[in-house]
């Protein structure tokens, strides 16, 4: 039985992940497959209201190893109620987010030791790793400039719990992401958000074509 593939598109708070998603989707689609897409946290219905419980702003300080241990709560149900099963069925995968999301918020954003994330991860997850990453990267300044143009749009003035941060918080954030980027270059290939749309979605598709490409030979 022919296993699927599983892709991951990752970056901070207005770099155009779900805007790109969708030329993922188009590409692999394009190529025969059957294509599942998804997010974390979410993606079933108990983690969605996980999702909830993370991103809704309360009077209630949200500690880190809550934080953190939601977010694998919501991974864990997730990966066993939609992302393996697909996997097993022979269809790719497109995820909003994943595990190096957490390395980044958590990790690089909160300062929740390495070696932490990385316990969960094994636990949660085994050796299932994404076989590909899109990593949107743009300047703080500018992507959340979007982000905030974008939560005007919605009506959503002041954004979830996360977007509420300060710039010196998502500094951290895309440091952590580049880091990460840096030592698997393999797996993560990094692309310039702050290009124009159309310009990053030929990014993205030439990689994921690239991608097809080498999953075929």
């Amino acid at each position: 039985m022919q296993i699927g593939r599983f892709i991951t598109i990752e970056g901070g708070e207005g770099v155009g992940k779900s805007t790109q998603i969708e030329a993922v989707r188009a590409t692999i689609a394009s190529a025969g497959y059957v294509v599942v897409t998804t997010r974390e946290p979410g993606g079933t219905e108990r983690a969605e209201r996980i999702r909830d419980l993370l991103l809704t702003p309360t009077a209630e300080a949200m500690p880190l190893a809550c934080e953190l241990l939601l977010m694998f709560a919501a991974r864990s149900t997730h990966l066993e109620n939609v992302i393996r099963p697909a996997l097993e069925q022979g269809r790719w995968v497109i995820c909003d987010r994943f595990t190096d999301a957490s390395y980044a918020y958590q990790g690089g954003g909160c300062g929740v030791p390495h070696e932490q994330i990385a316990f969960l991860e094994r636990f949660v997850q085994g050796d299932l790793r994404p076989d590909l990453t899109l990593l949107l990267d743009a300047p703080i300044e500018l992507a959340m400039a979007r982000a905030r143009r974008r939560n005007s749009d919605r009506g959503e003035r002041l954004g979830d719990r996360f977007e509420r941060e300060q710039n010196a918080f998502f500094d951290k954030v895309r440091a952590a992401y580049v880091t990460i980027a840096r030592d698997e270059p393999e797996r993560i290939k990094v692309i310039d958000a702050a290009q124009p749309i159309e310009q990053v979605r030929f990014a993205v598709e030439e990689i994921v074509t690239n991608f097809i490409r080498q999953v075929r030979r």
